[in-house]
């Protein structure tokens, strides 16, 4: 072990990138390239009469037009979803089909309808503006209860009362006689409003069919091309998988929105055999609001019950959770697997009950958005906690103290099994609150709050405690609980002649900063700068077979894969150098880029190893040449990091606008690579949570229009809407991986959100205010005051 692991390095990877040397989609090019634009529903919900395409297919400049009777025809399916979540009673969850151009019917707006290829952009634009549709307007249903209502707009034909499952976790008995002799019940009823990821750069695609080797390559915006590509080939245009190459360049940012197969880059993909040129798509803004895949949405009734002593003795839910107009890959886990999974977060509770019913809206399709599930769930049971601890007076720190799970590490003391399948592998709940609790001098911020309070002013203390869970495993598992893909990660270590080395990873890296990290455990290990190290990802002709990057994922699952394969190097580096030095391996350590006999000072470097490997001329019998491994690490169980954190706000009594003043975190995630990078990603999902419990919600009306489907209408947090973060640590490693990681890339969103939501409740609880719904936009506040007075 060497002193890079563990320091706060510099990102390798943002020189160029601040310098604007990025390689996104967008800023590739072929020659004699074609573009793409998509002709979009306006409407939500509607009979698709006719597509006229004659007037836009005569328009100069126009190479081809596209309906969905064309792609139908050639056999060609849209994309799938990749879990399988049936029924309580056994019954196959509904899986209804997700056309890449709708034929007969339109589901949500922004729908595609035709598929323009031109000569130049403007062209397409223009003549995708000369298709002429015919639609009959049906009613549209939006709100996910209603919808598995009798008598609401069905949206499929093959999905009766919208419902695609219902799916239940935990023990029903145990928890309805916990409730039946709770001393107090504390409720809440909620939406989790539904989110636009808004990643920076919008998705693209450049799809081209080269006739010469009969092979597709694709540029997409993907976090993982790996799955893109077998999905693709797999299961949507039908074609041997080793004839298709996806490259995933740089980019701009995902959030969970880039994991998926989007239909519109296997329209271009298909498009481009059809001309035969490459077909290039880049979405616009407006088209991103109503084509990537939205998150949360998710309408619950929660119940907490409590004995006569405080304890928490049961938790029971009803979820309603919609999906969308289609399923998209991973939407059925988020509310089931993502979620139930969490509900028991960091406290002892004997008896757990989730219920969820999963349901088509005719909206943007809903999947995996930063935390991806387990945000909804401990936004559920941290307003629980806090609106509990108020309703028996005790206050909401003493409460979660009280109720916490006592501190294991899974080692000396095993993992801690939940009422709702999951094992924790190690946890110190309680360590992490104290310390926030001392960071933000609590009993010196409560007299600030009564003494604001006694001057007239509305300030306001919310905590929130959260366990998430990362890098979903084992694949096995997961398996039988219904995933169709694996969730093991890959890497590949080449170490070159001169002794330098490039990591071939399967993680794929848009903003994490692998480029640094990869590099950093590497370097260390070997004892080598990091300006020896070079990373590889996003190319499937390059990386070997790995599932990308989500569910924080990639230094738990990825990382270990490069550690399986730097012990590979290392046991043949041993035998390579015991040979030169004339002993056994075993008689031999490695330290500081050295192997060296053990008590001696005869050793041999990392350098004339790697050399001697390339040329082996000193070399031992029956060794094959080379230094170039690949590992693949499906990990034993999932990582589970988890936090305390504090928000302190500040609510204007005339306008209703909330302004976070303070915001203290200390998360947990194990083992740390880089402290600098870990405080980043902290930071961004911080204001992602924050933006959420403040700005950020997709409004819909009752025909199914997104009204605020652009940057004028859709509020998302700026820097002067935060604070400073006062972030701070504790270490609890995992003890089932190699590195003793876990995640840390979503953290910040699981806990903010009903930190600043229980803040702004305590803000107001002079007004008798209990609870409201988000955002916590200031008409919204300032109503709730008024109705209160």
């Amino acid at each position: 072990m060497g002193d890079l692991i563990g320091k706060s390095v510099k990102r390798v990877e943002d020189y160029r990138l601040l310098k604007g040397e990025g390689k996104y989609t967008d800023d590739f090019n072929m020659a004699n390239q074609t573009f793409a634009v998509y002709v979009r529903s306006p409407h939500a919900h509607a009979k698709l009469v006719n597509v006229d395409i004659s007037a836009a297919k005569a328009m100069d400049g126009v190479v081809n037009v596209f309906t969905g009777k064309d792609i139908k025809d050639a056999g060609i399916v849209g994309s799938i979803c990749g879990w399988q979540v049936d029924f309580k009673n056994g019954d196959t969850m509904k899986e209804p089909g997700h056309p890449i151009l709708a034929v007969d019917k339109v589901r949500h707006v922004g729908d595609a309808v035709a598929l323009v290829i031109a000569e130049d952009k403007g062209t397409a634009r223009d003549a995708a503006g000369a298709v002429e549709v015919t639609y009959e307007v049906l009613d549209a249903i939006v709100d996910p209860k209603a919808a598995a209502q009798d008598g609401a707009p069905q949206i499929h034909d093959d999905v009766p009362n919208n419902t695609i499952f219902d799916w239940e976790l935990g023990n029903k008995d145990e928890t309805d006689k916990a409730f039946k002799n709770a001393h107090h019940i504390t409720e809440l009823s909620y939406h989790n409003q539904k989110l636009i990821p808004n990643a920076i750069e919008p998705r693209a695609a450049l799809g081209h069919y080269d006739i010469s080797d009969d092979k597709y390559t694709l540029y997409t915006t993907s976090q993982n091309p790996h799955l893109a590509r077998l999905i693709i080939a797999a299961f949507v245009l039908s074609i041997p998988e080793h004839k298709l190459r996806v490259v995933a360049p740089d980019v701009g940012g995902g959030f969970g929105s880039k994991i998926f197969t989007y239909n519109d880059e296997c329209g271009v993909l298909w498009a481009s055999k059809q001309i035969g040129r490459p077909v290039k798509w880049t979405a616009d803004r407006t088209e991103a609001f109503f084509t990537d895949c939205h998150g949360r949405d998710h309408v619950t009734d929660a119940k907490l019950a409590l004995d006569a002593d405080g304890n928490i003795t049961g938790l029971r839910t009803k979820t309603y959770a919609s999906l969308g107009a289609y399923l998209s890959n991973f939407s059925t886990c988020v509310p089931t697997y993502l979620h139930g999974t969490l509900m028991q977060g960091a406290y002892i509770t004997p008896a757990v009950h989730v219920d969820v019913t999963a349901v088509v809206t005719n909206t943007v399709p809903v999947d995996a958005l930063r935390g991806a599930g387990r945000p909804e769930a401990t936004y559920c049971i941290e307003r629980l906690i806090e609106t509990a601890a108020r309703e028996i007076g005790m206050d909401p720190a003493e409460f979660r103290l009280k109720n916490f799970i006592p501190p294991f590490d899974g080692v000396k003391q095993p993992g801690y099994q939940t009422q709702v399948a999951l094992q924790y592998d190690s946890g110190n709940y309680e360590g992490t609150l104290k310390k926030v609790l001392k960071n933000a001098k609590y009993e010196k911020l409560k007299k600030e709050r009564d003494a604001a309070r006694a001057d007239g002013k509305l300030m306001g203390i919310g905590f929130s405690t959260y366990v998430e869970a990362c890098g979903l495993a084992p694949s096995a598992l997961v398996g039988s609980l219904g995933c169709r893909i694996g969730l093991y990660d890959a890497a590949s270590i080449r170490v070159h002649p001169t002794g330098k080395v490039t990591i071939f990873a399967g993680a794929h890296s848009h903003g994490q900063g692998h480029d640094t990290t990869f590099a950093q455990i590497v370097a260390d290990e070997f004892g080598i700068g990091m300006d020896d190290v070079n990373v590889v990802h996003g190319d499937t002709d390059s990386v070997p077979f790995g599932y990308g990057t989500y569910g924080s994922r990639s230094i738990s699952v990825c990382g270990n894969a490069i550690m399986k394969s730097v012990d590979k190097v290392k046991e043949k580096g041993a035998r390579i150098a015991a040979h030169k030095l004339e002993c056994s391996p075993e008689d031999l350590e490695f330290e500081n880029g050295s192997w060296t006999v053990k008590g001696t000072e005869k050793s041999v470097g990392f350098g004339d190893v790697s050399l001697t490997a390339y040329v082996p001329h000193d070399y031992p019998e029956n060794e094959e040449p080379g230094l170039d491994f690949t590992s693949f690490y499906d990990p034993a169980n999932f990582v589970f990091p988890f936090g305390a954190h504090i928000c302190v706000v500040e609510v204007d009594k005339d306008t209703g606008e909330v302004k976070v003043v303070k915001y203290f975190t200390v998360d947990d995630a194990g083992n740390v690579i880089n402290p600098m990078i870990v405080e980043g990603q902290i930071h961004g999902g911080l204001a992602h949570g924050i933006g959420q419990a403040l700005y950020e919600g997709a409004v819909y009306d009752d025909s199914g229009q997104l009204l605020n489907g652009s940057m004028l209408e859709y509020c998302i947090p700026r820097a002067d809407n935060m604070p400073l973060f006062e972030t701070d640590s504790t270490v609890t490693p995992c003890p089932h991986n190699p590195l003793g990681v876990k995640g840390i890339a979503e953290a910040g969103t699981i806990g903010s959100t009903p930190a600043v939501v229980n803040a702004v409740i305590d803000a107001l609880s002079d007004y008798g205010v209990k609870d409201l719904q988000m955002p916590l936009a200031p008409q919204r506040v300032w109503a709730a005051m008024q109705q209160a007075k």
